[in-house]
């Protein structure tokens, strides 16, 4: 037996208990803790994160110590109370012993401590550090067998632990990382980071203003036209051509044109001589490539062109930016699309279905066609006549004026 008094017995037991859940805690906390904060803390020159960094990048070593110790106390616990129930009860405490020692374990040196340390491991994992780690210095020679004999095993199994790699987070998890965040990251900042991630899968095409709704000057027109339509034009920037819209000679811009004015007017040969030389931008481009090549080539502009050559259409870096920051220009932009009344819309043909999602938080079908006016004629299969409706998906289309084969303008109405 032992010389131990049973009030000692009882003191050491719950020391040992306190003990067992302190490693529990322990083990979860570290296996918990957040390791972006983590690392922050660590480049910052933290010292109790740096302990916490050695421990997580060492899990092999720090799982080995947790278990080395919550097996030594827990072991020591199981005998400390078979030694208390047999001298309150005789041999048949033996099995009582068990029982009781089993639900005391389970339920305040194991499931609690962790539930606790599940719920709050960065508060828990760095104090526990100041414990943890001079154990592992000081039991690094018992760790290392006891690690060197695991992987022999696992080796033994086929595995290797020296070839498993970290998998990186991919897109959508940092994705559902920033918006699991949101809480303490600005909405406006949460959607500019969610938009840079979703960059790469958007192309220029999705981006760009398309070539029915753009504002052109023809060089071969009437000087008089030419000139009303320069000064007319609400944009900075006025792409010139030569009879036909692919035989594009470049754009004009407009404080080139307050040059001209000033040193005695518009003239065909002054237009030409200031006119900025095209640049050509294949239509899959992503956006993330373009906004590179944009600064790379110190550009703003350009024409977007389809695998044939003709151009599309036209994107500025302000419709790349847009896609990241959201819309900070003026209503100028969706002159084509006017409210006239409660869930009843006057759209352009030209809109793109994109961009009208965006505006109006509808949800039509991007992958049918581009356009509203693609999507009308993919719908009907058809070149519609003006008056035709019809229904889809909520909507309810009615064409106002079609013109050259194109609806130019159509009334929707969401159910």
């Amino acid at each position: 037996m032992t010389n131990i008094t049973i009030e000692n017995l009882f003191i050491i037991l719950f020391i040992l208990l306190l003990l067992s859940a302190f490693f529990s805690g322990a083990e979860t906390s570290l296996m918990s803790v957040n390791r972006y904060k983590l690392k922050h803390k660590f480049k910052t020159g933290d010292k109790s994160a740096a302990r916490v960094h050695f421990l997580v990048a060492n899990p092999d070593k720090t799982l080995g110590l947790i278990l080395l110790m919550n097996n030594f106390v827990n072991i020591l616990a199981s005998a400390i109370s078979t030694l208390i129930a047999i001298q309150l009860y005789g041999e048949a405490g033996v099995a009582i012993s068990v029982i009781m020692l089993t639900i005391v374990i389970l339920i305040f040196a194991e499931v609690t401590p962790k539930t606790f340390a599940a719920l709050y491991p960065d508060k828990i994992a760095y104090p526990v550090s100041w414990i943890v780690y001079p154990l592992m210095k000081l039991f690094s020679p018992i760790v290392l067998i006891i690690n060197l004999i695991a992987k022999i095993l696992l080796r033994i199994f086929g595995v290797n632990p020296e070839n498993v790699n970290q998998e990186l987070l991919t897109k959508d998890e940092i994705k559902l990382i920033v918006k699991e965040s949101s809480k303490k990251i600005p909405k406006s900042h949460e959607d500019m980071i969610v938009n840079m991630l979703d960059l790469e899968k958007v192309k220029i095409e999705d981006a760009m203003i398309p070539r029915s709704i753009l504002v052109a000057v023809d060089i071969n027109d009437d000087l008089k036209k030419i000139s009303e339509e320069i000064l007319n034009c609400k944009y900075s920037r006025i792409p010139i051509y030569r009879n036909e819209f692919n035989k594009l000679l470049g754009f004009l811009h407009k404080r080139k044109v307050i040059q001209m004015l000033i040193s005695g007017g518009i003239t065909k040969e002054k237009i030409i001589s200031n006119i900025n030389a095209p640049y050509f931008i294949p239509e899959d481009t992503s956006l993330t490539s373009q906004l590179i090549e944009f600064k790379k080539e110190r550009k703003r502009i350009g024409f977007v062109i389809d695998e044939y050559g003709d151009v599309k259409g036209v994107v500025t870096l302000d419709d790349i930016l847009e896609e990241i920051v959201g819309e900070y220009r003026d209503e100028e932009k969706h002159k084509g699309i006017i409210k006239i009344k409660n869930n009843i819309y006057l759209i352009e043909g030209g809109i793109q279905i994109r961009e009208l999602n965006k505006i109006l938080g509808w949800k039509l079908s991007e992958n049918i066609a581009k356009t509203v006016n693609g999507y009308i004629l993919e719908c009907l299969e058809n070149i519609p006549s003006k008056g035709i409706t019809f229904e889809k998906d909520g909507f309810i289309y009615e064409m106002i004026e079609v013109s050259n084969n194109f609806v130019k303008n159509v009334k929707v109405t969401k159910k």
